[in-house]
């Protein structure tokens, strides 16, 4: 295959084609470095064309709980008081930052994630 920039989808679905084949080539040889430069290609078309927004707040508040089996009473526990949690659950109220450090310390919540406008 000669190598260019994916420019289609088209383009895009035979790099993965020719990658699924040469994945697991020998190192060193002229398909892992392919592999390598095919690998990038991609990647670099995926992160153009299938952006993935981070969650607002509170989804990925939500998610954390979810992934770490804990209830509203373990959120409380970290942010002070149940009816802070039920607050911010309904959006009346805005995580302030003392809120965002004890979230992303605790539940190890991307930044980016908790700072984002709700």
């Amino acid at each position: 295959m000669q190598l260019k920039k994916i420019k289609s989808k088209k383009d895009h679905e035979a790099a993965l084609e020719r990658f699924e084949h040469i994945f697991q080539a020998k190192a060193g040889t002229k398909e892992s470095d392919e592999a390598d430069v095919l690998a990038m290609l991609i990647k670099d078309y995926e992160e153009r064309h299938y952006v993935i927004e981070a969650p607002d707040p509170i989804e990925a508040i939500k998610y954390r709980m979810e992934q770490q089996g804990l209830t509203n009473k373990d959120l409380a526990a970290i942010l002070g008081f149940k009816s802070r949690v039920t607050d911010i659950f309904k959006k009346n109220r805005k995580l302030n930052l003392a809120m965002v450090r004890k979230l992303h310390d605790t539940l190890h919540i991307p930044l980016q994630s908790l700072v984002k406008e709700y």
